[in-house]
């Protein structure tokens, strides 16, 4: 096989189907034991060792080679746990995708104390890229190792160990338009280790793609255009795909019964969006991009928004409800940028989060934003960032007694529908925040900072206790994975007290509560 597509196998595993446990591969391997992770890690299922559903980048990188004169007979996307079956003297490439190679993603730096300790992603990223080369060296083989993905700028930080695993090229960028002359390139020997694509491919040179992906994954959008300063994605061009390329790839997945779509997007609220300066959402292209979905599949759920533009947008919350048939026992779930609860911290490193709304007015956006999307059943998943730069103690303080306000008020308004978490991130320096510090967990903890990060996981535990049976009903791993996330959650909770006793921090000392109310949602 001449090029042989595949991922670490961190990205080839359902995890049974439990909301957020994607993320268990940034937990650290000397936390959780290995017999526990390989309970919850249900690998996809294969044809042959062929995979039937695919990571979406693998899928996209497939139809960009396809579309650009490479055969059939040339391409496979193998699963990782037999790769080796489709390598042989015939293969030139083998590109494996990843998310976070070494664990220097937000997420992961937190539960690893700073990457004092080893995450899965990169236990398993290692070992695979390990076996991989080791098998080259073993067959005599002459292929390329060539990885690439949105951590990309991990092999660059790390070129010492991107050397010793003998990783030939890093592939940086958005690559539908290129990547058929990169591979050529790479095959002739022409390349560079670190290949950087500083061009973005049109939507019509983005291809639909040819097989089904993982979740029933489709993209609706590319970039974003909101300017926060941290983030990566903000740096691409926005671009909108027209509804009909996106029916064309749920097409795709309904021939393998995957019969739910999960739509890609940084911001679903930003699709097709027209107002550039406030961002009003453009209600009606995404309401009619969910009925043209919801008329062929039977569920349909987004990946990223923001929260001011579903509060400035109910419409399209009340609509995407009633196209689901959601209701307390069948959420639409959505993770949402929290980052901070201050106003001046929000309009130094995102002044156009909040928009249509001011930054004055954010903690009362966030209150009522999830008051919003409760109230028509949208479970938001909330990050926020912590040792962001220009970040005060006091800063740290306030989004810990947002979290407490949220709480308290959503439900007493809303009862047993009140429902969200809150993660803490580390701040990685990314987007235009490249080239600041790195968050050290062990170093630069406050007292703002633990309360900020003990009343998110303290309210994780609530959320684990009285909202996972509602957004895993009828999964029948529920039953597995609820003591698991029950005593998980608490031994979280139970390490950061030990690091607030640490710093002569109390995270029992009574918080005020923010004094702002929730108004009532009017829905046109």
């Amino acid at each position: 096989m001449r090029v042989v597509l595949t991922s670490d196998p961190s990205l080839t595993s359902g995890f049974r189907n439990i909301p957020l446990l994607d993320f268990l591969p940034c937990a650290p391997v000397e936390t959780v034991p290995k017999f526990v992770y390989k309970i919850l890690d249900s690998q996809l299922p294969d044809n042959e060792f062929e995979l039937i559903q695919a990571p979406y980048a693998l899928r996209k990188v497939e139809a960009a080679l396809l579309k650009d004169g490479f055969k059939r007979g040339e391409v496979v996307v193998a699963h990782p746990k037999r790769v080796e079956r489709f390598i042989d003297e015939k293969t030139t490439i083998v590109g494996v995708n990843t998310m976070d190679p070494y664990g220097l993603g937000p997420v992961t730096l937190m539960f690893t104390e700073g990457g004092r300790k080893t995450s899965y992603s990169k236990y398993l990223f290692t070992s695979f890229i390990k076996r991989l080369r080791d098998f080259r060296e073993r067959k005599g083989y002459k292929f390329r190792i060539v990885v690439g993905g949105p951590a990309g700028w991990q092999f660059e930080l790390r070129q010492d160990l991107t050397e010793e695993l003998g990783i030939d090229h890093v592939i940086l960028g958005e690559t539908e338009h290129l990547i058929g002359d990169i591979f050529r390139e790479i095959e002739s020997g022409g390349a560079d280790r670190f290949i950087k694509i500083k061009t973005w491919p049109e939507v019509e040179e983005i291809p639909e793609v040819v097989s089904p992906t993982f979740k029933g994954m489709v993209e609706v959008m590319r970039g974003c255009g909101r300017g926060c300063r941290f983030c990566s994605p903000n740096l691409r061009a926005a671009r909108f795909y027209p509804i009909e390329k996106v029916l064309r790839e749920i097409d795709v997945n309904l021939s393998v019964g995957q019969n739910n779509a999960w739509l890609y997007s940084e911001d679903i609220f930003n699709y097709m969006v027209e107002d550039r300066r406030n961002f009003y959402p453009n209600e009606d292209a995404v309401i009619d991009l969910f009925e043209n979905i919801l008329s062929k599949a039977n569920f349909a759920n987004p990946t990223h928004g923001t929260v001011a533009g579903a509060l400035a947008a109910p419409r399209i919350l009340k609509r995407v409800s009633e196209l689901n048939h959601a209701n307390l026992n069948k959420w639409v779930g959505i993770q949402v940028g929290f980052e901070t609860a201050s106003p001046e911290l929000i309009k130094k490193i995102a002044n156009n989060k909040m928009k249509p709304f001011s930054a004055e007015e954010w903690p009362w956006v966030l209150l009522n934003g999830t008051y919003a999307f409760n109230k028509f059943y949208w479970f938001p998943a909330y990050t926020t960032i912590v040792g962001l730069p220009w970040e005060t103690d006091e800063d740290g303080m306030d989004t810990a007694r947002l979290i407490l306000t949220m709480e308290k008020k959503l439900y007493e308004k809303l009862g047993e529908r009140a429902h969200f978490t809150v993660t803490p991130l580390g701040f990685v320096p990314m987007g235009g925040l490249k080239g600041t510090e790195f968050f050290d967990i062990d170093e630069n903890l406050t007292e703002g900072r633990i309360l900020h990060i003990y009343h998110a996981w303290r309210h994780l535990v609530w959320e684990v206790d009285h909202g996972l049976k509602r957004v895993t009903k009828g999964n029948p791993n529920f039953l597995i994975f609820l003591p698991l996330a029950k005593l998980g959650s608490r031994l979280v909770v139970r390490s950061i007290r030990k690091w607030a006793i640490k710093k002569g921090v109390d995270v029992d000392k009574p918080l005020e509560p923010m004094e702002i109310r929730i108004e009532e949602i009017e829905v046109n």
